[in-house]
């Protein structure tokens, strides 16, 4: 359902409905395409390398030189890539379905309805990076009322959004530190803990904080839905095959993102060790800024 141009995810209801079986690739690539996952993550990817940038460039821990940032952004638009994110999407997205839950998860969105739901993810994903913070923020608005704001409120919760989207940012942040830390030849062991740590640490506030700007997010993104509409979604997503194609999408989110992550900081690790070597300066250390592991709830990418 409804996500970030990122967006969205490993579910934290994965465990509750578990699959009773898996199906092929092909039968999850089609669900996925049906979807638009890919439109979706691949709108967020260009606007990574120089997010990533700025998060390292403000890090007051670790204080990077102009060749260190290059290799920083380099790293990302090596990393962030949808040819590293779609296989082990796939596979996560194949692994946690069923063929019930295909067969009514296809059915709806490939529904008037459900084709109306994805082209107004797809849009979301597309507004570009400025438009997304100010709808997040409430300076772009759509008309509403106290029923529709309730509809919101189910919705968000029903999908797991904010949580989701939290968990993404906690375990690229994990993935990106223990990339880096393969690349740079240091204790992967220790410093995911110490990323572990630190993201559990913010998940509270994060969530806290991040539910209203992702309540503000749907709105805006379903703003032409009727309010018949969106109880329609929400019947959906509520039934138990809605809610394993929930938890099934934000496993193939996860796996995507978790890849990129990794791609990124085995990027980063080998071109710091190389940069070490030619200027004689010390490696950064394997944890990415506070701002990766924990980012301001308010950013889409």
């Amino acid at each position: 359902m409804i996500r970030f141009a990122l967006l969205s995810l490993l579910s934290l209801t994965a465990n509750v409905y578990a699959a009773e079986s898996t199906v092929d690739i092909d039968t999850a690539a089609k669900l996925y395409q049906a979807a638009a996952m890919r439109e979706q993550v691949r709108a967020s990817l260009g606007a990574m390398p120089e997010h990533i940038r700025q998060l390292f460039a403000a890090d007051s821990s670790a204080k990077l030189s102009e060749p260190q940032l290059a290799a920083v952004s380099a790293a990302a638009v090596r990393g962030f890539r949808i040819d590293v994110f779609e296989a082990p999407a796939l596979q996560a997205f194949a692994e946690h379905l069923d063929a019930a839950t295909v067969a009514k998860s296809q059915a709806f969105l490939t529904s008037e309805l459900g084709k109306r739901v994805v082209t107004a993810d797809v849009a979301l994903a597309t507004l570009g990076e400025t438009n997304i913070d100010k709808v997040m923020n409430g300076q772009i608005t759509a008309p509403s009322t106290p029923k529709r704001d309730a509809l919101f409120d189910k919705l968000e919760r029903a999908t797991h959004s904010t949580e989701s989207t939290v968990q993404i940012f906690l375990n690229m942040g994990q993935a990106v530190a223990v990339g880096t830390a393969i690349g740079s030849g240091l204790d992967t062991v220790v410093v995911q803990e110490r990323a572990r740590k630190s993201g559990e640490a913010s998940r509270a506030g994060l969530e806290e904080n991040m539910r209203l700007p992702m309540r503000r997010f749907m709105a805006y993104g379903y703003r032409d839905l009727s309010d018949a509409d969106l109880q329609h979604v929400l019947a959906f997503v509520l039934s138990p095959p809605g809610k394993h194609y929930v938890a099934a999408y934000n496993e193939a989110m996860g796996a995507g993102f978790d890849a990129m992550g990794r791609r990124t900081g085995e990027q980063l690790g080998e071109s710091l060790r190389e940069l070490a070597l030619a200027e004689m300066a010390p490696p950064l250390q394997a944890m990415p800024p506070a701002g990766i592991v924990a980012p301001p709830p308010v950013l889409p990418h």
